[in-house]
């Protein structure tokens, strides 16, 4: 008798011990979970983790504008229909055939630097009989008149365009207005006719006309990293543009924006340029790097795979359709076989126990 329960007094010990060993296994388990989650985020973390932003006023252009376009006393040159008002600085009016631009007369060696800029594009035309855009530059030249929305074409630098009317009518996808980046070396000519798409970077749809909130358009180059954001929704959140690694730009160029109109017109207006420095954390190694690597000419990195990847842009509503469809059949597939595989492992604990 007192071997029995012996026997069943063991086997009930190890019953618990088994028991007791499957209850701590969760918290093992949710302990590694919280560590690899800490750890990734670290790896993966922002940029803003390891800056700093300085207001640079030199480079910002604001409320009350005094003295701008005024010879000597401000460092903000202004161009053709430019006019300077209590509330804005207007690039162009609401009439037709006019460009302007206001130029920084300083040149930027800043080697990461952010620009917000706050404007307003607005007028009495109805959709699609607007136009034609404006443009946020960081080149060499400056004060130069010509079709790129005000300034000059083959220009050698940045340039970040709010195009408002499409003239290539075919790429119906395409919903205007909308946000595009270009780097010009000097000898590469922005196409007119097909809005830019031979020589952009990336973009995204912004309707910003005719808003009765704010509109805001966030530029970021840290890094050799170019990062375009908008708050467009009246909600004070960024949305992501284009974000594009490998963009060189030379130190010394100078900042501008400019507007024109046609047949068609917008009133085009800055509110503020506001440009911040960036003060990020290098290595030594990162700093090595760029002294020897000194950006003379404005390029970008595997600019072939970025339009090949533009070539395949324009998708049918059919092929978007049965994208969205696949990657949707393909989630619910994995939810199943994970249920699936949860089922069997808590079958077969369920086992082990009893």
């Amino acid at each position: 008798m007192a071997a029995v329960n012996s026997s069943k007094l063991s086997r009930s010990k190890s019953q618990l011990n088994v028991m007791s060993r499957w209850n701590i296994m969760p918290y093992k388990l949710h302990l590694i979970f919280t560590f690899l989650l800490l750890f990734v985020s670290l790896c993966f973390s922002d940029d803003d983790h390891e800056m700093e932003e300085f207001l640079k006023r030199e480079f910002s252009l604001s409320k009350p504008y005094q003295g701008v376009g005024s010879l000597g006393s401000s460092h903000w040159e202004l161009m053709g229909d430019a006019m300077v008002t209590t509330d804005q600085v207007r690039l162009t009016p609401d009439m037709q055939s006019r460009q302007g631009a206001v130029w920084s007369r300083i040149p930027c060696h800043l080697k990461d630097w952010e620009m917000q800029v706050h404007f307003k594009v607005h007028g009495q035309g109805k959709k699609n009989l607007n136009g034609d855009g404006l443009a946020i530059w960081y080149t060499k030249e400056r004060m130069q008149k010509g079709p790129v929305f005000g300034n000059m074409d083959n220009f050698t630098g940045l340039g970040v365009f709010v195009d408002t009317y499409p003239n290539e009518e075919k790429y119906i996808e395409r919903i205007f207005p909308f946000v595009i980046a270009m780097v010009g070396n000097g000898t590469i000519s922005y196409d007119h006719e097909r809005d830019g798409r031979p020589t952009e970077l990336c973009g995204c749809n912004a309707m910003v006309r005719n808003q009765k909130h704010d509109t805001f358009l966030f530029i970021r180059y840290i890094r050799r990293r170019l990062t375009v954001m908008i708050d467009i929704d009246g909600q004070h959140e960024w949305r992501d543009c284009l974000d594009i690694p490998g963009v060189r730009l030379p130190l010394g160029y100078y900042f501008g924006a400019s507007a024109i109109t046609g047949d068609l017109s917008d009133n085009h207006d800055i509110i503020s340029l506001k440009l911040y420095q960036l003060t990020v954390l290098r290595s030594k190694k990162e700093e090595e790097e760029e002294e020897q690597d000194v950006v003379t000419i404005p390029s970008v990195d595997n600019m072939e795979l970025l339009r090949l990847s533009q070539n395949e842009e324009g998708m049918s509503g059919l092929a978007i359709f049965f994208t969205v469809l696949f990657s949707m059949l393909g989630c619910i597939f994995l939810i199943v076989i994970g249920m699936v595989v949860y089922s069997h492992w808590n079958e077969s604990r369920r086992k082990r126990f009893y």
